[in-house]
């Protein structure tokens, strides 16, 4: 295996799953595994599935020394103290020092990120950024995910918000969004919230998204963005209007 020296634990807690992968700093995967997240359970039961991922890990590749661990989670988190704040997809944890916890657990030293700044510090190190100055990153989603990155380095602002574009506004009067305000870019842009639009226009004009219609096995509910990426793919008219639409509203 590679020099052992340059070996971290990745680990990316979703809302059913924690993946976990032993990685190196050229962004290369060595091992990986995936097991499963009861978030809404105790904070400890959510801690035993996060170690259960490390364990496996540890387990299956004994004797590489690992320099250190690094988490994912969905936001809003504080990345200077490693603390998950309030995630409405993971209700187990309130304020819950998960950085402390699992360098406690395991002595390495252990840093907490959201998942859109690991993944769009990832882009820049290693992926479509690598080379550019400053970027921005953006991640679609059940939410909507932004990070901000400059001379290959996370701008996260005094509090760790500043990349956060999810929640920002771009219709006042808009739909009411989860976090409590109207009109978010997570409410236009998310998933669901594409695949909502689609049903609404369906609803209007089924002959143009005829080709949509059929892949949701003729059913407007059951279309779903991932539906209407493979009608674009088909050069179904209506779907690549959908997702300019989709394009415009991200560039605002």
């Amino acid at each position: 295996m590679a020099d052992s020296a340059d070996v971290y634990i990745g680990v990316d807690i979703g809302g059913t799953k924690v993946a976990a992968g032993l990685v190196n700093t050229q962004g290369e995967i060595l091992h990986k595994t995936r097991t499963p997240m009861h978030a809404r359970g105790t904070a400890d039961e959510a801690l035993s599935c996060v170690r259960a991922a490390i364990d496996a890990i540890r387990q299956a590749q004994p004797d590489v020394k690992v320099r250190g661990i690094g988490i994912i989670s969905p936001g809003p988190v504080d990345p200077q103290t490693g603390t998950v704040l309030n995630p409405s997809n993971l209700p187990c944890w309130h304020q819950y020092p998960l950085a402390v916890e699992i360098q406690k657990a395991y002595e390495l030293p252990t840093h907490v990120h959201n998942d859109a700044n690991a993944a769009g510090l990832a882009e820049a190190l290693w992926g479509a950024g690598a080379g550019y100055k400053c970027m921005f990153y953006a991640t679609l989603g059940t939410g909507v995910g932004t990070a901000i990155t400059y001379n290959s380095q996370l701008y996260l602002g005094r509090t760790g918000a500043a990349g956060e574009g999810g929640h920002m506004s771009i219709d006042y009067r808009g739909v009411r969004c989860r976090c409590g305000k109207s009109g978010c870019i997570e409410t236009f842009a998310a998933g669901w919230a594409i695949a909502a639009r689609a049903q609404e226009k369906l609803a209007r004009e089924a002959t143009r998204g005829k080709r949509i219609l059929e892949l949701a096995g003729g059913k407007v509910e059951k279309v779903t963005s991932e539906t209407l990426a493979e009608a674009w793919d088909e050069g179904d008219p209506l779907a690549t209007e959908m997702l300019r639409e989709t394009a415009d509203i991200l560039a605002v």
